[in-house]
């Protein structure tokens, strides 16, 4: 027997014999992956047990973890090579040890080393792959969370909004904003024509770029996406940042534990802020399965999603990576589906799954917010990423290319919504992103509270988005070419203008429905069109969401939409709460508390149901 089948069967256990051994070997191989690790996800072995076994068919000492023996802090030239790390060395009593954890064929090299130098295993101790990629982390803490911060502003300082965002900024933006705002609507009142441009921008275009996503022909899906064997799969990388979600966490990773893509090629790294011990302690339980493994996110600002999710991209692996919240509940086949999309379209760099909201029967708030959802993850930025327009991503399920991600600067760990201002970049470097009507189940906050804190941070970020990027407006106009920059300046102004409109234009209606329209208001032909344009758009916004309830099988949502003008209300209370943020709290991230819920899903007639498939909705999509 050859020395790796020998290393193998002694891997694998008495229960297995060579030919088991052999064959686990070359299915491993034929993968491209460590034969140790196809080994811990297939057999279900701790990687200190596989380790452990090494060590006994090496003649090697073995140890669970790294002794912390007056340990400094490191600072790796790149980032990145901690991901690559095998070896440390110690001082320990005497002598330095080196405290190693070496592959499949980096033990075959030990032992023949071993053999002819028997001292070697004075020097030398075999840990499990996690413990040293621990001991890693804690030492690199500091250049890690150093990088998570600065990334962005030393690769992209024109982008970053902890550069371009002090005071002045922030007090001018929220002035200019109110400014447009009441410029707007006292247009129709006082007949000046020479509002006339600002109402076409801020009012008319919005209008027709609704109404052309409505128009846009929904392209069909792929039929059959095309087959990739397994073993020509590359490795995926699943972001999963945390904090006080320890109640998720059995949930989350029995969704993820779920996902149909070769165990052995898909790495999922729990990233956990250090001040959230329960949430540490719920994700401890499940580190048996090896394709999970745990980040933990010191305690420093700022306290956002997007800091942790940088402080864990360079220990990332996968030609791709995605992003899952703590509620999520992706589509079995999403990932096998996305890599057939970015296989068959080599020019795409981001790929956005849709999000849909699985508790709508659960009262009129999150129905209404299934149907906002509905209409802008199958409607809107379908037509966005058609034309080749800047697309504001989703803060969840968006898969990118990892080499793009990083050559990007990540995200932005002072953006509080980071979704939207990686979008932005992206169009910036003319990097196409594209849609896919895979399937992510979300849950609605249900009480106003939470939903409340959400979309104040939600409408918070893309105040920070659109004046980060508009700082340098030539510049802008450069990157994204002037087409997209018009489109660009739309729909962020729309996004943040159209709820204080709509609710201006509703309580005006109920005020003129009431009392009469009063006598210093003449209804002089713009007074008219005016009128008529924001009817046109109230009723262009509720379509939106029609059209998005038929596109994912929620048709049973509909009639909750006719409460969409008190809706638009509280959107509009929250972009006021948003302003005072802007200003005085700009950084502030709010958590929004999530419930497991895992029987799910959307709603039929009343009653929770399952999910409905993807080739449900992609008949929906075929037939709309």
């Amino acid at each position: 027997m050859s020395e790796a089948a020998s290393l193998m069967q002694a891997v694998l256990g008495p229960a297995h014999g060579s030919q088991d051994a052999v064959a686990f070997l070359e299915r491993a191989l034929c993968s491209e992956v460590d034969p140790l690790h196809f080994c811990a996800v297939h057999l279900g072995l701790s990687p200190s047990e596989i380790m452990r076994r090494a060590a006994a068919w090496a003649g090697l000492s073995y140890y669970d973890v790294v002794p912390r023996l007056a340990l400094g802090a490191i600072q790796p030239p790149r980032l990145e090579v901690l991901r690559d790390v095998r070896m440390f060395r110690v001082r320990v009593l005497d002598r330095n040890v080196a405290f190693t954890s070496p592959d499949f064929f980096g033990l075959l090299r030990l032992k023949r080393a071993y053999e002819a130098n028997p001292r070697l295993h004075r020097s030398l101790c075999l840990v499990p792959a996690p413990a040293l990629r621990e001991l890693m982390v804690d030492l690199a803490q500091e250049g890690l969370i150093d990088g998570a911060r600065q990334t962005l502003s030393r690769s992209w300082p024109h982008a970053a909004a902890q550069l371009d965002l002090p005071r002045p900024v922030r007090w001018g933006f929220v002035f200019g904003l109110v400014l447009l705002a009441v410029l707007v609507l006292a247009a129709p009142l006082t007949g000046q024509y020479w509002l006339l441009p600002l109402w076409l921008l801020l009012v008319v275009l919005p209008i027709l770029l609704r109404l052309g996503a409505l128009l846009t022909p929904v392209t069909p899906p792929a039929a059959n996406v095309s087959e990739i064997e397994d073993t020509d799969l590359p490795v995926y990388s699943v972001l999963v940042p945390l904090r006080d979600e320890a109640n998720m966490v059995d949930q989350l990773c029995r969704s993820l534990g779920q996902l149909d893509y070769p165990r052995e090629k898909l790495q999922i790294i729990f990233v956990v802020e250090s001040r959230s011990p329960e949430t540490i302690a719920a994700v401890r339980r499940h580190l048996d399965d090896a394709r999970f493994s745990l980040t933990v996110v010191p305690d420093a600002p700022p306290l956002t999603k997007p800091k942790a999710l940088d402080f864990a991209l360079p220990l990332c692996r996968g030609e791709f990576v995605v992003v899952y919240d703590a509620e999520d509940r992706p589509a079995r086949d999403q990932l096998r589906a996305i890599v057939g999309q970015f296989a068959s379209q080599p020019d795409l760099h981001c790929i956005q799954a849709r999000l849909l909201i699985g508790n709508g029967a659960d009262g009129p708030l999150p129905a209404l917010f299934a149907g906002e959802y509905a209409g802008l993850f199958t409607v809107i930025l379908p037509a966005l990423a058609r034309w080749g327009a800047v697309m504001p991503l989703g803060g969840t399920s968006n898969h990118f290319r990892l080499e793009t991600l990083r050559q990007l600067g990540g995200w932005d760990a002072y953006n509080v919504t980071e979704d939207a201002d990686l979008g932005v970049r992206l169009a910036r470097r003319r990097r196409r992103t594209a849609t896919h009507v895979s399937v992510t189940m979300e849950d609605a906050p249900t009480a106003l509270g939470p939903w409340l804190g959400q979309r104040t941070r939600w409408t918070k970020g893309w105040m920070q988005t659109y004046a980060v990027h508009n700082r340098r407006p030539l510049l802008l106009l450069a990157d994204l070419g002037w087409w997209r920059f018009v489109l660009f300046q739309v729909t962020m102004l729309g996004m943040l203008l159209a709820p204080l409109l709509h609710s201006a234009f509703s309580i005006t209606v109920l005020t003129v429905l009431v009392g009469g329209l009063p006598s210093v208001i003449e209804p002089h032909p713009w007074l008219i069109a005016c009128v008529a344009a924001c009817l046109v758009g109230q009723l262009a916004a509720i379509a939106t969401n029609l059209v998005g309830l038929y596109r994912t099988g929620q048709t049973d949502l509909v009639r909750c939409q006719a409460l969409l003008p008190l809706y638009w209300l509280l959107i509009a209370w929250a972009t006021l709460r948003a302003l005072r943020e802007f200003v005085h709290q700009p950084f502030h991230w709010f958590k929004t508390p999530h419930e497991a819920n895992p029987a799910t899903l959307i709603l039929r007639s009343g009653r929770r149901a399952a999910s409905p498939s993807p080739a449900a909705i992609q008949e929906s999509d075929a037939g709309s």
